[in-house]
């Protein structure tokens, strides 16, 4: 049974007095992986990098980012790319990709995979339904995405619910909500009414739902909130992280392991 996230944040399984999500994806790349492709496709590999990154780092959680995962799918495969492409529906690129079944079911057995061998609360971490129709709107060449709108993500966080009961298994403590992205300025702002399909979702499976921007992590329904590290603090100096019921980071892939270690100490 997954860990209730504000238990976690209540006492973190670290030990530390404050929580760190660590979101180790650039950062690990380039240090444990030396800059090699991360092993999206591999749940095996990808499990004993994420284990080494998470020995190396500390976290309180592990964060899976499948948003990352369909990114290097369609990274790799032109025909689910350009069968995004047979319709410019506003939203019917983000519903063909969702209902590709090989890739849904890659992405339940990366997930599975992690959340057994991982001896850390499951973060799972997406892009926001307006991010992600914003991607493949783009992707399907179905328009400018400053066309799209908060009525938009509300009828796509439909199909995002449906993936979602496709990884209803796992022990997910928090769903995350990704907005951070090289289109989000160009996007309308959405409420947490435009996520109902997500939040019933989530309160159903007993899962935490969460939203990250730039400046941390919001949680729907609660109080609590995750002040994000900035990135200067991973390069020492006179840096500070900030106060927050937990802490989020996202360590640059520059940082120098000797001072992303000292700069963890700090936190304990």
């Amino acid at each position: 049974m997954a860990m209730d996230f504000t238990a976690l944040v209540s006492a973190p399984p670290s030990g530390r007095p404050t929580a760190v999500v660590v979101d180790h994806q650039r950062y690990a790349q380039a240090v444990i992986l030396q800059g090699r492709p991360v092993p999206w496709t591999d749940p095996v590999a990808y499990a004993q990098y994420t284990g080494q990154a998470q020995g190396l780092l500390g976290p309180d959680t592990t964060l899976l980012d499948l948003g990352a995962f369909y990114d290097h799918v369609l990274a790799e495969q032109d025909g689910l790319r350009s069968a995004l492409s047979a319709r410019t529906r506003t939203g019917y690129a983000l519903k063909t990709l969702l209902a590709h079944d090989p890739t849904s079911a890659c992405a339940v057995e990366l997930a599975e995979v992690v959340s057994q061998t991982s001896g850390a609360p499951l973060v799972l971490q997406i892009p926001s339904p307006m991010l992600w129709l914003a991607r493949t709107h783009e992707l399907g060449n179905a328009g400018p995405v400053a066309d799209l709108t908060a009525d938009h993500a509300e009828n796509v966080a439909m199909y995002v619910a449906d993936w979602l009961r496709r990884l209803s298994a796992l022990p997910v403590s928090m769903l995350l909500l990704d907005e951070r992205g090289p289109t989000t300025s160009r996007l309308p702002p959405v409420d947490d009414a435009a996520h109902l399909p997500l939040s019933n979702i989530t309160d159903h499976y007993r899962w935490t739902l969460g939203r990250r921007t730039a400046d941390g992590v919001t949680l729907t329904g609660s109080p609590l909130s995750g002040a994000g590290i900035p990135p200067e603090y991973w390069h020492g100096d006179d840096a500070k992280a900030p106060s927050g019921d937990f802490l989020v980071a996202d360590i640059p892939a520059d940082a120098v392991p000797e001072t992303v270690l000292s700069q963890l100490a700090k936190l304990a």
